[in-house]
């Protein structure tokens, strides 16, 4: 399922303003998925909190180069990306110093395509060469998630089944607009991803209607379950796919990535 014949990477912001929508844990788990088909993939953690760089268990050195590091001009790509520990899979860890970036980066020329400005030097450096890469952003719309989307071929966006998903993805949606319009002409949605799931629960099944009927076929047929082994897989460091390979939740996101893969595939094709 790899792509040598694709010399640039297919740029996925994985973005929802809420908290707690499973952004980082589909960060993470989507790249692992990916890499075990053989993809090359490289996971950018622009989140402060730095979750999908503990997830993925990578420690974070005195002096480690970061995502914030690279906004500011302080390091090249290249040298603040660090190995996963998983074949095919690498990761730019971030740092608390992020809370700070949106300020420092008002200073600058540029400002809202310092990662697309660090990732085209990275590619005509002729590093990589990666096939995907992620961006796991904060939840809020920010500067650092705008650096995102204009950075981005496309957005993914987790969205919990619960009451106020769509009120939180309309917010969204008109983001992705204004920044399509203003910054990024080539953003589009690669897809909604309903996460959170739970069969035995009304809602869940109502919400999931309700964003299909407004968005139609951009949310994707594979959901995720709600699944404790999700849950626990980040307290040992592993995606959950090498916690639990057997569970329902990393058989979803083997899934998941499978129909991103046969997207992709349908959109070059187009």
């Amino acid at each position: 399922m790899s792509h040598p014949e694709q010399s640039e990477p297919r740029i996925l912001a994985i973005a929802n303003q809420k908290g707690g929508v499973g952004k980082t844990t589909t960060a993470i788990n989507l790249g692992t998925a990916l890499a075990a088909v053989g993809e090359t993939v490289l996971i950018i953690d622009l989140d402060p909190q730095g979750n999908a760089s503990t997830g993925l268990g990578i420690a974070r050195g005195p002096k480690q180069k970061s995502s914030y590091h690279v906004l500011i001009g302080e390091a090249e790509l290249g040298e603040a990306i660090v190995e996963s520990g998983i074949p095919r899979l690498h990761c730019v860890p971030s740092t608390m110093d992020l809370l700070g970036a949106e300020l420092e980066l008002a200073n600058f020329e540029r400002k809202t395509y310092r990662l697309a400005d660090a990732i085209k030097r990275h590619q005509q450096a002729g590093a990589g060469p990666y096939s995907y890469i992620l961006v796991d952003c904060p939840p809020s719309l920010n500067l650092l998630t705008i650096n995102s989307l204009s950075a981005a071929d496309a957005i993914l966006v987790p969205l919990q089944c619960e009451f106020f998903a769509l009120e939180g993805l309309s917010q969204l949606l008109k983001t992705v607009e204004r920044v399509k319009t203003s910054l990024n002409p080539r953003l589009s949605i690669q897809g909604v991803v309903l996460t959170m799931f739970d069969r035995r629960n009304s809602l869940s099944e109502q919400v999931a209607v309700d964003v299909r009927s407004v968005l139609g076929d951009k949310v994707y047929q594979t959901v995720i379950p709600r699944n404790v082994r999700v849950s626990e897989a980040p307290s040992y460091g592993k995606p959950v796919l090498l916690y639990d390979n057997g569970c329902l939740g990393s058989q979803a996101y083997i899934k998941l990535a499978s129909e991103i893969i046969r997207r992709e595939r349908q959109l070059r094709a187009a």
